[in-house]
This record gives structure tokens, C-alpha cells and sequence, in this order.
């Protein structure tokens, strides 16, 4: 015991010169909704300010969603964060997460602030970003197709088996395509147009960011997807051009929320509140992805598509977030454009 006594002081001795960091223990779960390019940077930064582990998961939004529900009495997720801010609203009015106020909030951009406040603080914005679509502009000038600029192109007979676009029951970005147009035309006249566009669509992926992929490798000659997936494409090297539809488009507020019952509460509401600072929204900017970050202290980079170029709808998104409008219109797009349209 008198050996033992020494050691014991002289780790607790050390302990107190390692930095806090590195003294920090715990777990965190967090499922994400971007692109795992990003997700995995995210992650490290946030390990290596905290010391915190963290377990990673990278689902599209409306798969996140779906497994927050079934998990929903034995919650094994701590913070969900990325992704389409429709479904986490939709998590919020399902009380599938918690309601949390971070000290940050003074520091977001309005239409962030709009949307926690929406959400009864359930969600918060931590991007935002325009949809559109992308053309591969060698198999464009190969097929001798004129160039689209609107949303009616993508619909006409030369864009037969041309145009791909996410599963709006999988993908948040599909979801707010859907919704757009809705508003953008009117419910009626949006399905009629979605019926003539599924005669176009060769393809439905899972993800949402998967079109603008397809486009650039010429896999399909349109990819409807946000904007700034099709930026990321772009600078890569791919022959794209990318378009915001002419009759105007939706956007996004990709958002984060701490999952109801996280087993990790405290490390939980810690990634919450560091996940709004400049310096971690700096991130996407080095991991190529350029939407527009909810801090108004984050630098913007300079690829990333700005709203006031882009002709936008004034997008309900408490209306088309909500369970109910939700649950509706996927209901009816998958009997009246999936299924009947066959």
C-alpha cells in the first residue's frame, strides 16, 4: 500500500498537465445526413477538440428518419445531424427529439434562427442550399439536345430516359423537390408535371447527391439534385453546367437535432453547440462542400452557390415539414408517379 500511494499521486499528477482534450472521456453516436466526405472531417475536428469517441452512421435523411422511429424505444443514436430540414421537423412533431437551446443561437443567420424557433427548438439550420439541376454538357452536345433551363425542359420527349433524381421516400433532397413544386405550381398541376417528368427519369436513387454524380461520369445526361452537389462535381473537373430552374426553385435548411433519450445527453448537446461555431462550419469548405453555413461568422466559400442568384420561392417549411403534409404528399407520389404512372 505504501508503494502504491506514490503511483497513484503521481498519475493523478500527470493527468493534471495533459490538456483538457486529451483528459476528456466519454462516447457519442451521431448519425449523418451529408456526404460521408464530410461527415468523417466533422467527426475527427470534433474528436480531437473534445477527446470525445465518436460512432459514426451515414444515411440518407429519410433513412435517418425511419431508423430514429424504429429506434425510438431503445434510442442507440445521440445527435442527428445534416441533412434535409423537412424530416427533422417532422422527428420534432413526432417527439422523436429533444428540445435543446443552444448559447449559439445570437450568432446564426435568421433563417436558421426561423426554423428552431418553427421547430419549438427541436432542430436547428446549420446550411442552407438551392435546388436545381446539372447536364453532362459532352453527351448534351452528343445527342444534339438543346440545353435545359427549366423545370417544363426536363419533361419533354428529347429528355426521354435522360434525367435522374433521388426517391423523395429516401432522400431529403427529392422531398423538397417535390414540395417545391407544389408550391411553385400548385399541388394539381406539380403532379401532372411529375407524371410526364417520371416518363424522363431513368433512374431513383437512395441518395439524394447520387444524380449529380451520375451526371458528371455521363452515367445520365441530367441530375436533379442541389446545387451546390452539382459545384462539388464541377470543380472536380466534370463537364457539367449547372442550372437554377428558370420558373424559380425550393431550398434547403439542412439542420441537426439531439435525438430523444441519447444515452450520451451531455457529449450530445457538446457536439451540438460546437457543430454551430465558425470553425467547425469552416469545415465543409475543405471537405468540398459548399453550401452556406447557418453562423454568420463562418466563412462562406467562394464556389458555393449564393441565394440572391438564384430566383427562390418562399418555401413553407413549417406547412410542408410538418408529419402530416408530408406523410400526405409521399403517399400520393408514390400512387400517382412511382406506381401510376407506369
Amino acid at each position: 500500500m505504501a508503494l502504491r500511494r506514490p503511483l497513484i499521486l503521481a498519475a493523478v499528477a500527470f493527468s493534471a498537465l495533459l490538456p483538457v482534450a486529451a483528459r476528456a472521456q466519454g462516447n457519442l453516436t451521431v448519425y449523418c445526413s451529408v456526404q460521408e466526405e464530410w461527415c468523417r472531417p466533422m467527426v475527427a475536428a470534433f474528436e480531437r477538440a473534445t477527446g470525445v469517441r465518436v460512432a459514426m452512421t451515414r444515411k440518407s435523411s429519410g433513412e435517418t428518419l425511419t431508423q430514429i422511429r424504429a429506434e425510438a424505444s431503445n434510442p442507440r443514436g445521440d445527435v442527428w445531424w445534416g441533412g434535409t430540414g423537412d424530416p427533422h421537423m417532422q422527428a420534432g412533431q413526432e417527439n422523436l427529439t429533444e428540445e435543446y437551446r443552444s448559447p449559439r443561437l445570437p450568432e446564426l443567420q435568421p433563417w436558421a434562427v426561423r426554423q428552431a424557433e418553427q421547430a419549438q427548438f427541436r432542430t436547428v439550420g446549420i446550411y442552407a442550399g438551392a435546388l436545381g439541376y446539372s447536364y453532362n454538357t459532352t453527351e448534351l452536345l452528343r445527342r444534339r439536345i438543346t440545353a435545359p433551363r427549366c423545370w417544363a425542359d426536363l419533361a419533354k420527349p428529347e429528355f426521354r430516359g435522360e434525367v435522374q433524381v433521388a426517391d423523395p421516400n429516401t432522400s431529403g433532397t427529392s422531398y423538397t423537390m417535390l414540395a417545391t413544386l407544389v408550391q411553385l405550381m400548385g399541388e394539381e398541376p406539380a403532379f401532372t408535371y411529375l407524371r410526364a417528368l417520371h416518363r424522363n427519369v431513368n433512374q431513383y436513387t437512395r441518395s439524394g447527391a447520387a444524380p449529380a454524380r451520375a451526371a458528371a461520369t455521363g452515367e445520365t445526361l441530367v441530375g436533379i439534385t442541389f446545387l451546390h452537389d452539382a459545384v462539388t462535381q464541377k470543380i472536380a473537373g466534370a463537364p457539367v453546367e449547372i442550372v437554377a430552374p428558370c420558373e424559380g426553385t425550393g431550398y434547403e435548411i439542412g439542420s441537426m437535432s439531439i435525438i430523444r433519450g441519447a444515452r450520451n445527453m451531455e457529449n450530445a448537446r457538446r457536439f451540438y453547440d460546437w457543430a454551430l461555431s465558425p470553425e467547425a462550419q469552416a469545415i465543409a469548405g475543405t471537405a468540398n462542400s459548399f453550401q452556406l453555413p447557418s453562423n454568420r461568422a463562418s466563412p462562406i466559400p467562394p464556389q458555393a452557390p449564393r441565394f440572391e442568384d438564384v430566383r427562390l420561392i418562399d418555401y413553407d417549411f413549417a406547412r410542408w415539414g410538418s408529419a402530416e403534409e408530408r406523410t400526405r404528399l409521399l403517399q400520393r407520389w408514390d400512387r400517382e408517379v412511382r406506381a401510376g404512372a407506369r
